[in-house]
């Protein structure tokens, strides 16, 4: 089946977070979004009919979750990752940003040091600060339009009170996807030190040609005892109203230290279309997903290539997984206020502001290209305009 990534999806007065509070976040109702991480495109057809088919039932009660949900996870990562899970190291979680803060609760102490690699998605910082641990920067290093980890900067700030390290993996704004041996290199800095490593791996699926996303916990038994994954079918499926994600816990000890605080605060039921979802996005979505790929493929080439001809102070950090990018808009020599205020009110676009993702991204603006080429193709007009008047 051809599946019509062009179509235009309607998403006004759906209380979409993306479209319905562009007054509230940019002060204007007329710009185009593109900064929350979804897609505009159409939720798969095969998974909108297993929600149906569901609803057929007229009772909605409480519901544990099926086996089938596990099932479905363990052949997904097998067939896409080469990663062998058994069932018994999967927990639910209502999403990954819940779970970043869960399990920074269960396995951290108050008073703990936490490492990030900004520029980073930015709720990493707030997990941990929210908590009362304290945040370490080990800041990611820019050179030659690629961003590369800082091992000597983390060996530095490696003491007895770093407890864990939070890993974006992809990378989220930069699209990197780390290779083998920088993930293991990692590993072995917080092995050494009995550090935990958090994995956020949300974007695992949206890999494009040429690379290859690694597990970090699939690469040693040892890794694995040290390392919770977060994924989830949301990003690859735009399924992220549906609240349904999963960790990967190997080490049994930890599993247990959060399952038990997941049961404590009552968020780990899940819902009866999540599970629904999912499986049916992890048992059909194969071809889907293929076809979407090569949608991503081009809009990122007409992006990269738009931005070459018409935009030349502007550089597109290229990525290698994700349908978000990171733009270098330093070239038009701007501060960060300013530069929020001529994209959302001369350009009429509303993109992610650099600083967000901390300091390191100050001048920087991401953009979410999962959109139709029409969209993409007006929003880079409308830049290319708003930066020739200035």
């Amino acid at each position: 089946m051809k599946y019509n990534f062009d179509k235009p999806v309607l998403r006004e007065n759906t209380s979409s977070v993306k479209y319905d509070l562009r007054s509230k976040v940019f002060g204007r109702s007329d710009i185009i979004p593109m900064w929350v991480a979804d897609m505009d495109f159409q939720t798969p057809d095969f998974i909108l009919g297993a929600i149906r088919k569901r609803l057929q039932h007229e009772t909605l009660g409480y519901t544990f979750i099926p086996d089938s949900f596990f099932q479905a996870i363990v052949n997904w990562n097998f067939r896409r990752h080469g990663w062998q899970i058994p069932k018994e190291w999967i927990s639910f979680s209502p999403g990954v940003v819940p779970a970043l803060n869960l399990l920074v609760m269960a396995l951290t102490r108050p008073g703990d040091k936490i490492i990030v690699q900004p520029p980073v998605y930015f709720p990493f910082f707030s997990a941990v600060q929210n908590h009362g641990r304290i945040l370490v920067r080990n800041p990611l290093r820019y050179e030659k339009e690629r961003y590369r980890m800082d091992f000597e900067q983390l060996s530095s700030c490696l003491d007895e009170k770093v407890s864990m390290l939070i890993l974006s993996n992809p990378h989220n704004p930069t699209g990197n996807v780390w290779d083998k041996e920088v993930l293991l290199e990692l590993a072995r800095c917080c092995l050494e030190r009995n550090i935990i490593m958090l994995s956020d791996e949300i974007h695992c699926d949206l890999i494009f040609s040429g690379s290859r996303h690694l597990p970090l916990a699939g690469l040693s038994p040892s890794i694995a005892s040290q390392t919770v994954t977060c994924m989830a079918p949301s990003k690859t499926f735009n399924l992220a109203g549906l609240s349904t994600s999963y960790l990967v816990i190997p080490n049994p000890e930890l599993k247990k230290k959060y399952d038990t605080l997941l049961d404590q605060v009552h968020v780990g039921a899940g819902n009866i279309f999540g599970f629904t979802a999912l499986e049916a996005a992890y048992s059909e979505g194969e071809e889907w997903l293929r076809q979407l790929m090569l949608y991503l493929q081009e809009n990122l080439d007409f992006l990269t290539g738009f931005i070459q001809q018409h935009l030349p102070r502007i550089k597109v950090i290229k990525p290698e997984a994700t349908y978000m990018v990171w733009l270098d808009c330093r070239d038009l020599g701007m501060k960060k206020e300013e530069l929020r205020d001529f994209m959302i009110h001369r350009a009429g676009l509303g993109l992610s502001d650099g600083f967000l993702f901390g300091e390191e991204g100050e001048g920087f603006q991401r953009i979410n290209i999962a959109c139709p080429r029409s969209v993409l193709e007006k929003a880079l007009c409308q830049l290319r305009d708003a930066v020739d008047g200035i």
